[in-house]
């Protein structure tokens, strides 16, 4: 098992993430999210769209949690941090995003994905075994 898996990725917010507040409109932090969401699949090795396309199997996001603590802006550049925390049942993956200027801590946030076989819409009740392996479960 390895809890321990991480990726983290440098972004910078640009103009069109803003919301009429001059702050990065809500729903983006969750855009920022699946960037190193999938930075953390593909350092595993593991190619989710290609997966799916081949297998049949869809890995939908069930659940997410944020909490926003200091809002970005225009031109912060920020690390978006995904943590793996388990992949037996579920994926479960902790998301951190700090200011790179003075390491603010700004949001913080979770997402549960299951595993869905196609066409059958049938919820697995394990990730398969050559995604769960990849990732340390």
């Amino acid at each position: 098992m390895n809890p321990d898996r991480i990726y983290q990725v440098k972004l910078t917010v640009p103009f069109h993430d803003l919301d009429p507040l001059h702050v990065v409109w809500h729903g983006n932090y969750l855009k920022y999210f699946d960037i190193a969401r999938f930075g953390l699949f593909k350092d595993a090795g593991i190619d989710l769209y290609a997966y799916s396309q081949k297998n049949s199997c869809f890995f939908p996001i069930t659940k997410t949690t944020t909490k926003f603590i200091v809002p970005l802006r225009y031109g912060d550049e920020f690390i978006c941090k995904a943590v793996l925390k388990d992949a037996t049942i579920k994926i479960v993956i902790d998301f951190e995003i700090r200011r790179t200027s003075d390491n603010m801590l700004c949001t913080k946030g979770r997402g549960d994905q299951v595993a869905l076989k196609m066409p059958e819409m049938e919820m697995m009740f394990e990730i398969p075994r050559d995604i769960r392996e990849p990732l340390g479960f």
